[in-house]
Order: structure tokens, then sequence, then C-alpha cells
């Protein structure tokens, strides 16, 4: 037990407790100082029984614990790849399994940090077999009728026979004998847990519903079962991709043909999760059994959407259909009942709105605390907190009616302004929708922080005031939606709407992890980007400009971000490891896509930057004087759309390992995947077997 203050002093003869009493207590005083040493001491002693794991070790203590079994660290200019703790904890378990399959998996998925799948090539060999040693799992010629197989040929779980191809994998090369596929999926399942269904915005029925809380379609992706042990190979529920919905129909009928209440990808804590809600606030949710839900194509066509005329028959009677391809939800006649609904969608970083792990901002100068939920009415509450203070939404609901943000600003000489933070609750991801531009009413010497927020349908406005003092908007974790809203379809409701307006020429902005639209400011505003999409939703649209047309936006320091569209700056005092798309279009007044107006001052390093632009200084940028054009190449720039702003593996090796760490450009720059891969890579050489060859694939 530990000798706290009280205790210690309780231990102390009684008679000298009275007298401390009766002289202010400087005894106590006096032991609370002992106290406390006592306890820094026990925590010395704690943290040092724990340095003795490597599951419990600081990092930096990690690679001894390394070198204590042999463990030769490889890439290691980043903290998140020099100290591979998972790797490290490891390490005697593959020296005793070398060379075999379930071992180079866990090995990719230790140093990668991205689930895996080890397929041995020759096992999907069409051979003619020996009569003796019948192998049935591996049939020379493919099953047709199977939709298991079909869905699944040559992919991570391909089981159909192919011919050999003389390629290397290392070179793309899959089917032969002395070939070592390793799958890779670098998407991950990010949750949205019980919120309700959104209403699809042209449905006169009432019964057409999306997963998406902004109403437009979107995947759900698969949340993964652990592997219990190094030996297991991972298969289909064990890696997070997109759901197919044949497949899951087909598991949904074995399953309510077999009686079982729950399935892989349904039931509660799965990847898909239907509760429903009572009236009774006192009745808890009940979850939707298996036996209600059907499983079918739900797609565009002429006339609404696909089968939705079984909502009237009765193979949806009382029953709810899904298509998890597109995330879309259609209620069958005679089903009744509040729905709350728990799904995954993919991205590839914890970035923008979302309820993965994040740190809420502690303390605020002056004010109290508020908490709201279930999507009550947060005007008032924001109203309530002007003079400091904080608001946090404790849940993933959408919140309506939001006209501003306000902060009193303070008229005394030396005295500190006013905080305001609404935050997102740790585990929560709010939706405010919004009707055009939100007011930032903050007042002079004022500080206003948003953490954890998506905003949709407008944008933020801090208009100019007659004072000179100083205004602070920070972002963190936040998603202004790119094009204030999204149709059914995906795309952008008003593309090209700017997401952040600042006018007050004396304010600071500061964007960190988040998605936003473009953003105006004026020519004196300090912006500070890291970590950060500026999505224009166009290339040839402005991503950062001044308030007036054709003047410059303020001062912009710029790192680990990719901006997608024009730029045009006063001063661009630094951009570092950051990717700028932009192009201009014919006939436009643009002298170039991006542009600073002071070049003496300021330095662009280790970044994407398009032939033609006016910026400072440059050191070591692409596409360079001497070196052909290269492009960024990306699976998506969409947003909503899982591959977002992810640049593909085909991109060039100067873009991808152009960062001044030799690794990627742009926003993606924190995940070290390319030195990730280059680890792994390394290591096949210390534990493939001898005259086999390993080849890296990325699925998503």
């Amino acid at each position: 037990m530990s000798l706290g203050a009280d205790r210690l002093y309780q231990l102390l003869p009684a008679v000298y407790r009275m007298r401390d009493e009766q002289q202010g207590r400087p005894l106590f005083e006096l032991v609370s100082l002992i106290a406390r040493e006592i306890e820094a001491l026990e925590e010395n002693a704690e943290q040092l029984y724990d340095d003795q794991f490597i599951e419990t070790c600081q990092e930096w203590v990690a690679p001894y614990i390394g070198d204590l079994i042999g463990y030769r660290p490889l890439h290691g200019s980043t903290a998140a790849v020099a100290s591979p703790r998972a790797e490290i904890a490891n390490t005697i378990a593959y020296r005793r399994r070398k060379g075999t399959a379930a071992m180079l998996e866990q090995l990719a998925r230790d140093v990668t940090d991205c689930p895996a799948r080890a397929v041995e090539a020759f096992e999907q060999l069409a051979t003619t077999q020996y009569m003796n040693h019948v192998r049935l799992h591996a049939p020379a010629t493919a099953n047709l009728r199977s939709p298991a197989q079909m869905f699944r040929v040559g992919g991570a779980f391909n089981s159909v026979a192919h011919t050999a191809e003389m390629r290397r994998p290392e070179r793309g090369g899959r089917y032969n004998i002395a070939n070592i596929a390793i799958f890779l999926w670098r998407l991950r399942p990010f949750q949205l847990s019980h919120i309700p269904l959104t209403p699809d915005r042209e449905d006169t029925t009432g019964r057409r519903f999306r997963f998406n809380p902004l109403g437009a379609d979107q995947p759900l992706f698969r949340k993964a079962e652990s592997e219990k042990n190094i030996s297991h190979i991972a298969e289909p529920v064990n890696v997070p991709e997109p759901i197919n919905l044949r497949l899951m129909a087909r598991d949904v009928r074995g399953a309510n043909a077999s009686g079982k209440t729950s399935m892989d990808d349904y039931g509660v804590g799965r990847s898909i999760d239907l509760v429903r809600i009572s009236a009774d606030p006192s009745v808890p949710p009940t979850p939707i059994p298996l036996n209600e839900i059907v499983v079918c194509d739900l797609r565009d066509t002429a006339t609404g959407w696909a089968h939705e005329d079984l909502a009237w028959s009765e193979i949806l009677a009382g029953k709810i259909a899904v298509d998890p391809q597109l995330g879309r939800v259609l209620f069958g006649s005679g089903f009744s009942g509040d729905i709350l609904a728990s799904h995954h969608y993919g991205f590839s970083r914890a970035i923008g709105g979302g309820e993965y792990e994040r740190s809420v901002t502690g303390g605020v100068l002056t004010g109290t605390e508020s908490m709201v939920a279930k999507g009550d009415i947060l005007q008032p509450r924001l109203d309530a907190i002007a003079a400091g203070g904080r608001v946090l939404i404790a849940d993933s609901y959408t919140y309506a009616g939001i006209a501003s943000f306000s902060v009193d600003g303070v008229t005394g000489f030396g005295q500190p302004g006013n905080e305001v933070v609404v935050a997102a609750n740790n585990g929560a991801r709010p939706v405010l929708a919004v009707n055009g531009p939100v007011a930032l009413n903050i007042g002079a010497r004022g500080r206003l922080i948003l953490e954890g927020l998506v905003i949709s349908g407008g944008g933020l406005h801090l208009p100019a005031a007659g004072d000179g003092e100083q205004r602070e908007l920070i972002l963190r974790d936040c998603t202004l939606v790119p094009g204030w809203n999204l149709n059914g379809d995906g795309v952008g409701t008003s593309p090209g709407a700017v997401s952040i307006l600042i006018e007050h020429p004396f304010a600071s902005v500061r964007l960190e992890r988040c998605i936003v639209g473009p953003i105006r400011v004026a020519s004196s505003v300090t912006v500070v980007v890291t970590d950060t999409i500026i999505d224009a939703t166009s290339s040839s649209n402005v991503a950062f400009a001044g308030v007036e047309s054709g003047s410059p936006g303020g001062e912009l320091t710029i790192a680990e971000s990719t901006v997608i569209g024009k730029l045009h700056t006063y001063l661009l005092r630094r951009a570092s490891n950051t990717v700028f798309l932009a192009e201009l279009e014919s006939g436009d007044t643009w002298p170039a896509p991006i542009v600073a107006e002071r070049k003496q001052e300021g330095c662009v390093r280790f970044s994407y930057v398009p032939r033609g632009a006016l910026v400072p200084r440059r050191f070591r940028c692409v596409p360079s004087d001497d070196a052909p054009d290269v492009v960024p190449q990306f699976t998506s720039l969409r947003y909503g759309q899982p591959g977002y702003a992810q640049v593909r593996s085909v991109t060039d090796r100067a873009i991808r390992h152009g960062a001044d760490d030799a690794g990627e450009m742009g926003v993606m720059h924190a995940l070290h995947q390319p030195q990730r891969e280059a680890n792994l890579r390394t290591r096949f050489d210390e534990y493939l077997r001898f005259g086999l060859h390993a080849g890296i694939f990325y699925i998503t």
C-alpha cells in the first residue's frame, strides 16, 4: 500500500498530531513533502520493474531488450519503426518457426503494422497429382458454381489453380514453385457506434436509409478478428476488407438455415450491428436478430433502388434489407421501431473526425464544463460558455441548428483571453449539420478550440473587428466536409465552397490532423497546418488564397499534408513533406498553380511542387530541374472513399521515398509505410528459406 501523506501522518503519535493542529499543521506539511518523495521512489521502482518486460517497458528500453536476444534494428530514422515492440517480443518465436508461412505472416504483420496473409504459391499451381497423395483441396479446375471461389479468384484467398508464371514475386509474379506472396491490407476499419440511420433525401416512402451520417453511399468494412496464436494463417474474418455483398448474403442464408443468431459480419460487437430502441428510455436497446436481416443488392435503378418493390412483399415483410457494398438499408412493410446502427468504414489513417483514440483538451482558463448527448439542442450550450468553458459531445449523433461559436472578448490590459473548447468525447464522432457559414464570434484575445467534430453543410467564418487584438482558432482531429455536404453518390454538393474564411487581420489559425475544404484568409493572418488534407475537390479549384478574389492569403506554414487545389499566399514560411496537387485550367488568370508573393523569405523542402510554381527556395523537391516529371498517383481524391488521399504503390519512388526521413510525402507520411516495407524486405533475407522469393502485394 502506498504511503500517502494522510496515511503517513496517521502513523505519528496522537499527541504530536494534536499539537500540530494547534500550531497550524506545519508537521503535516513536512510529512507531505516526505510522502511526495516516497511516491516518486515507488513510481520509479514500479517503472524499473515494468522495464524488464518488452510488453510494458518504455520505448527507449525496447532496443536494449532486443540487443539481449540478438535482434537487429533496421530502418531507425523514425521513432515509429526504430523500435518495433511486437517484432522484438516475437523474435524467439520467429526463429523457432523460421521459414514457415505462419511465421512469415506474423513477421509481416509486426513489421508493417498491417494485417497480412502469407500464401505459398506452389499450393495454387495446376499440376497432375500423384494418385497416392491426392490433394482434394487443390483441384486443377475451378468450381464455377462456387461464389466463394469465383469472387476470390486472384486475391489473397484465391483457391483456384493457376498455371506457372516466370516473373519473380518482387516484380509482381505470383504462381511459381519458389514464390511466397505476402498480402497486406493498408486500410483500417473505423467504427461508428450506435447512431441513427440517415434517411435517403429522395425517398418519399420513409423506408430507404444509409449507414453514412452524411447521407452518401459508403462501403462497409469488416471488423477483423484477432488471430489467437502465431501458427494460425489469416482467414477472411481476420482481415479488414470491404464486405462482399454476395458472400455475406450466402453466409446469412446459411446462418439462418442452421438457426444461428449471429455470424462473422453481423451481430453485437461485429462489423454490422443493428438494435431497436424503445420509446421508454428505461428499456435497453434490443438487438435485431439475424433472421430479420436480408442481404440484397440495393443499387440505383431507373425507378429508385433495386429490389425496392420487395419492401411490400412477403420476402421483406417485417425485415430489413442491407447492402454492405453501398451502405444502404431498406425497411420492409410491417417493420417498426427506431433503429440504431453500428458499422465500420475504411480509411488509411486516424485523422479528421472519428471514434479513434485521441486526447481531449484538458482544463480551460475560466468557466465550467457541460455534456451533451443524443442529438440534443447544442446552440444554448455553446452560448452559455462564451465567457470560457468546455462543451463535450458524448456520442456520434447528428446535431443540427448550430449558427455560431462565441468567445467573449476581454478589455483589461494584460488580462488573458477567454478560451472555449467544443470537443467530441474520446470515442465519439458527432456530426454538426449546419446550414451555410457558421459565425465565429471570437472577441479580443479569445481562443476557440474545436476537436473531433465533423461539420457538414457549411464552413466557419470569422469576420473582421474594429480592434487590433488577436483571435485564435484551433482545429484538431476535425473534418469540414469538402464541398460542404455529400450527394448520395458521394460527390460534394458545393464543389470548391470555402470551409474556413478568416477576415480578421490579426487572427491566427492552426490545423492539426484535419480534413478541410478551401481556406480563405486575410493577408496578415498566420496559418499553421500539420497532418492535414486541404481539399478544394479539384486540382484546378482554389485551396488557399486571400479573402478577395486574386489576393494572397496570409503566412502559411505547412508540414506532412496534402493540398488539392491552387494556392496563393503572401509568405510560404515553410513547407515540408507536403504534396501540392495543383494545375491551371485553360484561360486561367493565375500566373502559376502555387504562388508565394515573397520568394526571398521562406523555404519549400522535401515536397512535391508542380512545375511553374512561384515559391521560395527549394530543397530536394520533386520534380527537380534535372529530373523527368513525376506525378503522385492516388487511390481516390473523393472525400468519403476508403482510399481517399492514399498514394498508390505505382507512384514514383521520388515521391514515395522523398520525405526528409526517406518516407512518403503527403498526409500519410506519419504511417511510415515505405520504411516498414523496406524493413520487411530486409527481414525476408533473414527468415526466408533458401531458394524462395517473397513479394509484397497490397490489397487495399
